[in-house]
């Protein structure tokens, strides 16, 4: 009797090890498609880099350039080639032109952001002053809005102020963005009152612990703002759409499409070298951008939602 009850809960814990393993397994090949799926345009678009001018046509040119009868997948070049990448890095200078472009918008916008969103932050989790919930609200509501519904009041003021068709059109909309101001706002409030007490107690005013203590505790926050200012900004295509008339002042989200038009395989190697800074900058600031998006709550995500 105690034999074949001992057999039986063998036969439960295997048969438990087994559907729990094969969970596991399911759940690895789930993520692991999602991985393929999500991977494969960034693959597929490197492979279309090196081909050559006549192969690009042959595989894709029914869509990009109205030629062939239907579209070709090639996982491999036949003839590989670097071609497109020394065209679009010796002789573009329009490309050149846009990229800097891109730098310099994106630059000044963070810039921006770090001289306004980081003491508007501070006054919000650690200030008292009349008005603060009323104006916390106007802040929620401007975030929760896309651009479409600013864009008309956003074309009027600066078309008013004189600056449209310029890089202040797309640079000061964005510094006074309000994203920033709530990731922060949450990073502050989450310092201890003991130590900002201590530092009151030692003699330190506002400003001084302002620099002293805020911004260096905050700095995971404030790197994450930075990254996700960096990473919007420099795939923004509806604001330099918007404001910007003249070629010489476009960024590269505006440029990459006029490419396809001129030369299909320099406008693959193009967005190849165009999402290199947004990776690179992900991935070195990836750890920084965790803490701070954790440092937000739960409020970010659902607030972001509501943007989409």
């Amino acid at each position: 009797m105690y034999r074949s009850e001992g057999n039986k809960a063998r036969r439960n814990i295997k048969r438990i090890r087994y559907w729990r393993n094969f969970r596991q397994w399911m759940l690895r090949g789930i993520l692991l498609a999602v991985c393929v799926v999500m991977a494969a345009p960034l693959f597929m678009l490197t492979v279309y880099s090196l081909m050559g001018r006549q192969e690009v046509l042959e595989t894709c040119g029914a869509v990009l350039a109205d030629s062939g009868d239907q579209i070709r997948m090639r996982f491999f070049p036949i003839y590989p080639t670097l071609r497109a990448y020394i065209r679009l890095l010796l002789d573009s200078p329009e490309y050149f032109t846009a990229f800097w472009n891109s730098m310099i918008q994106t630059t000044g916008v963070l810039a921006g952001q770090f001289l306004v969103a980081v003491p508007a932050a501070w006054a919000f989790a650690q200030f008292r002053f009349p008005g603060k919930r009323i104006l916390w609200l106007l802040y929620m509501l401007l975030m929760i809005l896309p651009f479409q519904v600013t864009m008309v009041s956003g074309y009027l003021v600066l078309n008013a102020a004189g600056l449209m068709d310029t890089r202040a059109a797309v640079v000061l909309p964005g510094i006074f963005s309000t994203l920033p101001i709530f990731i922060l706002q949450k990073t502050f409030a989450g310092i201890p009152g003991e130590i900002i007490e201590a530092a009151q107690i030692d003699g330190a005013g506002s400003l001084r612990i302002f620099l002293g203590i805020g911004i260096p505790l905050g700095m995971p926050g404030i790197f994450s703002i930075l990254i996700l200012g960096f990473l919007e900004y420099w795939n923004a295509i509806e604001q330099p759409m918007t404001y910007l008339k003249t070629q010489a002042l476009q960024p590269l989200s505006l440029y990459l499409p006029q490419m396809v038009n001129q030369e299909i395989a320099a406008a693959f190697a193009a967005s190849i070298v165009t999402l290199l800074p947004a990776v690179m900058i992900f991935f070195c600031g990836q750890d920084n951008l965790e803490q701070g998006i954790m440092a937000s709550g739960s409020e970010f995500g659902q607030v972001h939602s509501l943007r989409q």
